[in-house]
């Protein structure tokens, strides 16, 4: 098992909005049957993300598929990254982690 970790830097003034966008983000994955979490750090270390999404993933296929199909159409998908880069102090960070099962 996978763990697609996506961390989001944006102002304290853009936070509602990017809960909204991230809220999107974890509607979307559940929609296409994967377990995904909007994460809100209680504490973080200097430069640490505001936000975090994380998706839990069978195989890394996975994380492609999910990412092609994004959040609706193409048009929404579109529309929503854009709206939602405009925001971002920089591109998001993306962990991708292995569960150790063993």
């Amino acid at each position: 098992m996978y763990l697609a970790r996506f961390s989001y830097d944006v102002l304290p003034a853009n936070r509602p909005s990017a809960l909204d966008f991230v809220r999107r983000e974890v509607e979307a994955a559940r929609k296409d049957g994967l377990d995904a979490r909007l994460l809100i750090p209680l504490t973080r270390a200097h430069g640490g993300a505001a936000l975090q999404f994380e998706v839990s993933l069978n195989s890394l296929d996975q994380l492609d598929q999910f990412r092609q199909r994004g959040a609706g159409s193409a048009k929404e998908t579109g529309d929503w990254m854009r709206a939602f880069s405009d925001i971002l102090l920089s591109p998001p960070a993306v962990e991708i982690l292995r569960v150790d099962e063993g």
